[in-house]
């Protein structure tokens, strides 16, 4: 039986991605004997109550079928597969194994600490049903836990939903998403208190729109070998922030591997505030937003031998991205950047990826707010940008007060004609860029610099 994945072997990975061994993760003059902070290494690992940092690695561990006939828990809904989800969960981890099989599913499923969703390659299928809308037929409050639908056609216990109001104190947009627990005819409780208001005052609404798999303020999760199908001409679009095939927020310590999510009307696949994100070997195509986003403030991305085909972006790097690793992913097609970089997504590397026939832009630097707002110290090496944008299309476009990037050994090739088509362009308030060993073909120009 595999293994059970756990931080260690992650780390072993690390590792060897950075070409050294554990043994060379020592500081200069420090005792080979003890470990990083001058401990004696765990050399012996045991199963210590609430150790989970030297948990041994076991050959075998918990491991639940879930499919539609002669399985452990037999069914395709949500409810079957999070039923062993929180099963396994509460056993302290282990392994949700889906069998072939198409799953409809009627609310987000929810991963947990410790847990390793499989599938079964491309005959597992995770979809959902066409969303539904309807106003709020009675005024809720922060502090309420119950919504009352103005037509409740359609909605059913155990639904995920969304709800959805203007704030009438800043006129700011409401977001909040629960699960239907309970019902009496339009009355339904939610898992959850509502705290925030949703008044018909701010056209309160409630819409089925959830991602499909999801995870908050969890650890250690391997999703893999799965495909994501998100019903987009059936479903409303909703914004990568709050959904994608998958979604995860608070989260760290995650695998996602040889997964399909496609036709989603929103993102493919979405982490926010998450760190240690490993994403390979999947495919995200004709989704309605980004192809991947690693999201707000996460640290340690790690992005590699993907194809992402036909999204508004491919790989966005959203808001104080760091430290990440993105190389070897095909993107082509997409509607607007290849790869976008911007608010304070800094010390990032970006190599070795293939970027043709974006509609825009190959790579893009956002200008955003002012220096201290933008992408600093990312390198982008070695890649192939081909065919960027219109007759004006930029391959690799540093805007705003970027600082401190270095470009080098990339390949811009465009085909069509050069037009007035540019390799690079440097923003005229962008600093300390390195340009070194790139090549040029069928541009108008090869290198712009704008002045101020």
């Amino acid at each position: 039986m595999p293994q059970f994945w756990n931080r260690r072997n992650l780390l072993r990975s690390a590792w060897a991605i950075a070409g050294i061994g554990s043994s060379s993760i020592v500081s200069f003059g420090q005792d080979p004997t003890t470990g990083l902070d001058g401990r004696p290494p765990v050399r012996n690992p045991r199963a210590t109550s609430g150790d989970r940092k030297s948990e041994p690695t076991w050959d075998e561990r918990l491991s639940i079928s879930v499919g539609p006939r002669d399985a452990d828990i037999a069914g395709t809904s949500s409810k079957v597969i999070q039923a062993a989800i929180d099963y396994v969960s509460g056993l302290g981890g282990g392994t949700v194994r889906l069998q072939p099989g198409t799953y409809d599913l009627r609310g987000a499923v929810r991963l947990k600490s410790g847990v390793r969703l499989i599938g079964s390659g491309e005959e597992t299928v995770l979809t959902r049903p066409g969303s539904i809308r309807t106003k709020l037929a009675a005024d809720s409050d922060w502090y309420d836990q119950e919504i009352t639908l103005a037509d409740a056609r359609g909605f059913q216990v155990g639904d995920s939903v969304c709800l959805q109001a203007k704030n009438t104190d800043t006129s700011g947009h409401t977001v909040i998403k629960r699960v239907l627990v309970a019902r009496s005819g339009n009355r339904f409780k939610l898992d959850k208190a509502l705290r925030e208001n949703v008044w018909s005052l701010g056209d309160a609404s409630c819409v089925t729109l959830y991602p499909l798999l999801t995870a908050e303020e969890a650890d250690d999760m391997v999703i893999e070998n799965l495909v994501l199908d998100g019903n987009r001409a059936n479903v409303e679009n909703f914004n990568g922030n709050y959904g994608g095939g998958i979604f995860m927020q608070d989260v760290s310590q995650v695998v996602i591997r040889k997964v399909v999510s496609r036709n989603n009307n929103g993102d493919g696949i979405s982490w926010q505030i998450a760190h240690d994100v490993t994403v390979e070997d999947c495919h995200s195509h004709d989704n309605a937003d980004l192809g991947l986003h690693p999201g707000s403030g996460s640290q340690r991305p790690l992005i590699r031998n993907n194809r992402i085909e036909r999204c508004q972006i491919g790989i966005f790097f959203c808001w104080g991205v760091k430290y990440g690793l993105a190389e070897n992913n095909m993107i082509e097609g997409i509607r607007g950047q290849g790869i976008s970089i911007g608010h304070r997504d800094t010390d990032n590397l970006v190599r070795k990826n293939v970027i043709k026939n974006s509609g825009q832009t190959g790579i893009l630097f956002r200008p955003e707010r002012g220096a201290t707002f933008c992408g600093h110290r990312n390198r982008i090496e070695n890649n192939i940008v081909e065919n960027s944008g219109p007759d004006n299309g930029i391959g690799i476009d540093l805007q705003g007060g970027t600082e401190e990037v270095q470009v080098s050994g990339n390949r811009i090739v465009e085909t069509r004609g050069p037009a007035q088509r540019v390799g690079i362009r440097l923003g005229k308030d962008t600093r300390q860029i390195t340009l070194a060993d790139n090549a040029f073909s069928g541009l108008s120009k090869d290198v712009e610099k704008l002045q101020s």
